[in-house]
């Protein structure tokens, strides 16, 4: 069987992957691609017991997650690089992302202290975690451009146009009028998704209920494969936390086996779009704003 980057490499164009027997990658703006299954040590895993944290980090590499969604913030960078080295997967074949916790502090630094508690030499991908925080739009430039320096160093994955834009994304939080998703990809920018399973996990009852049942009935699948394939047939990366490894195998055995159609990506956002669900950084927004923002 020829290999997926062998016949089709999808971009941040948001052109849809085709059904291959394994998780594609995604080619972003800067030559880079990225998987487009991530694991996640997001605030599931913050303050959980060290050794759980690793154990179940070492175990999704294992099963096949190589790209490690981590953060300052998560208070696990430590956890996740003893999970890289006990994992014996080689750190090439690695995408690791890290976060900036806030913009109020001395960038350089703060990055160097990430890479000394996760023990590497580098990361793949340095975001800003939460760019709101700026007082001023001159505070979040000078932050940027401390980024472009670390990128210039080898030591991170900064550009000049940003390479990934990380956004909660999930049928109600997907409104067909937001001009986001259309902006980053006219400039190749990356979207990764956190809170994926959002609308299956957290804000039932919904209009999209019945719809995931359909879905899922037809495919075989539990409804979260479901909402995975949603983001990752829009070509936009899907972040996982799961803490059961039984739940991590099954994404990554089933997920390549089916593929949903252009109508059934649109039929979940058309229904997503009569509910609004924001399930992270509600202190943040008001609560009809359902802009997508990261």
């Amino acid at each position: 069987m020829n290999s997926l980057t062998a016949s089709f490499t999808p971009d941040s164009s948001g052109t849809s992957p085709k059904q291959s027997e394994y998780i594609p990658h995604l080619k972003v703006n800067d030559g880079y691609e990225i998987p487009l299954l991530a694991y996640g040590l997001g605030t599931t895993r913050s303050g959980e017991d060290a050794e759980k944290v690793i154990d179940l980090t070492v175990k999704a590499i294992k099963n096949g997650y190589y790209h490690l969604d981590g953060a300052q913030s998560y208070k696990n960078e430590t956890e996740l690089g003893i999970a890289i080295k006990k994992s014996g997967v080689d750190r090439a074949k690695l995408f690791v992302t890290t976060k900036l916790q806030n913009v109020n502090c001395d960038v350089p630094t703060t990055f160097a202290k990430s890479l000394t508690r996760l023990g590497l030499s580098y990361v793949d991908l340095y975001l800003i975690h939460a760019p709101f925080s700026a007082k001023s739009p001159e505070q979040l430039q000078k932050t940027w451009a401390d980024l472009e320096a670390i990128q210039a160093s080898g030591r991170g994955a900064a550009r000049v146009t940003p390479a990934v834009n990380q956004i909660e994304y999930h049928p109600y939080l997907h409104q067909a009028s937001d001009e986001l998703l259309d902006f980053c990809r006219e400039r190749k920018i990356a979207v990764a998704a956190y809170g994926p399973l959002t609308a299956v996990t957290k804000a039932r009852p919904g209009p999209c209920d019945d719809v995931y049942a359909a879905l899922a009935s037809k495919y075989g699948v539990p409804e979260g494969d479901i909402a995975l394939r949603w983001c990752i047939d829009q070509g936009i990366v899907a972040i996982t936390t799961s803490g059961s490894e039984q739940r991590l195998q099954g994404y990554m055995n089933r997920l390549p086996a089916f593929k949903l159609t252009p109508k059934e990506i649109e039929t979940l956002a058309e229904e997503g779009n009569k509910k609004h669900f924001r399930g992270f950084w509600t202190q943040n927004y008001a609560a009809d704003d359902s802009r997508l923002r990261n």
